[in-house]
C-alpha cells in the first residue's frame, strides 16, 4: 500500500507544482501591474460571434468557386442560411401536413427540420457586427442587405403560420401612476 501512495503523491505534487508555478507567475504579473489583476474574459456573445464568423469564413472557402469576403453579397448570405437549414432542430410543418398551424402536434410527422427564425435572426445580427469589426464597410455589409432582411421576414412569417406561433410585437403597458407623482400627491384645489 505504501508503494502506491508515493505515485499518487508524486502525481499530486507534479500537478500542484505546475499549478503553483502558473499561480506564481500570475501573482508576480498582477503585483507588477494593477490592470492585470482581473483576467480578461470574453462574453458568451463575443465567443459566439467569433465562432459564427469563423463558420462563415469556412463556408466561403469551401464555396465553389471559393469566394473572398470582398466579393460576398446578400445572395451568398442567403445561400449560407439555406445551407444551415440542414442542421436545424425546429419542426416546420408543410401546408399539406395535418398538424400545420398547431404548436404542439399530438403525433410525429415527416415534416422537415429547419433553423428557427430566432436563431437565424440572432446569427445575422452577430455576423453583421463581426463584418464591420473585421474591416468591412457598413454600407457594403452583405448581412444587412435588403434581400437578407426580406428572407428573414419570410422565414418568420412562414414558421409562425406552420407552427401556430404568433410573432406579433407586444404592446408595452403604461406604468400605473405612482404615489410619488407630483400631480397625484397634491390635494385638489379648493373652490372659492
Amino acid at each position: 500500500m505504501n508503494s502506491s501512495t508515493p505515485k499518487i503523491i508524486n502525481f499530486t505534487i507534479t500537478t500542484d507544482t505546475a499549478a503553483a508555478q502558473a499561480a506564481g507567475s500570475l501573482t508576480s504579473a498582477s503585483s507588477s501591474s494593477p490592470s492585470a489583476t482581473s483576467p480578461t474574459t470574453t462574453s458568451r456573445y463575443e465567443n459566439q460571434k467569433r465562432r459564427d464568423w469563423n463558420t462563415f469564413g469556412q463556408y466561403l472557402r469551401n464555396h465553389r468557386p471559393p469566394l473572398s469576403l470582398a466579393r460576398c453579397s446578400g445572395a451568398h448570405v442567403l445561400e449560407f442560411l439555406r445551407y444551415l437549414d440542414q442542421f436545424g432542430k425546429t419542426k416546420v410543418h408543410t401546408p399539406i401536413c395535418p398538424f400545420y398551424g398547431h404548436p404542439n402536434p399530438p403525433a410525429p410527422c415527416p415534416c422537415p427540420l429547419r433553423q428557427a427564425w430566432g436563431s437565424l435572426d440572432a446569427l445575422i445580427g452577430r455576423l453583421r457586427a463581426a463584418y464591420e469589426e473585421n474591416g468591412g464597410k457598413p454600407e457594403a455589409n452583405p448581412f444587412g442587405a435588403r434581400a437578407v432582411r426580406l428572407y428573414l421576414r419570410e422565414v418568420r412569417d412562414s414558421q409562425a403560420k406552420a407552427r401556430g406561433i404568433s410573432y406579433e410585437k407586444k404592446k408595452r403597458k403604461k406604468p400605473p401612476p405612482s404615489a410619488t407623482d407630483g400631480s397625484s400627491s397634491m390635494p385638489p384645489p379648493s373652490q372659492c
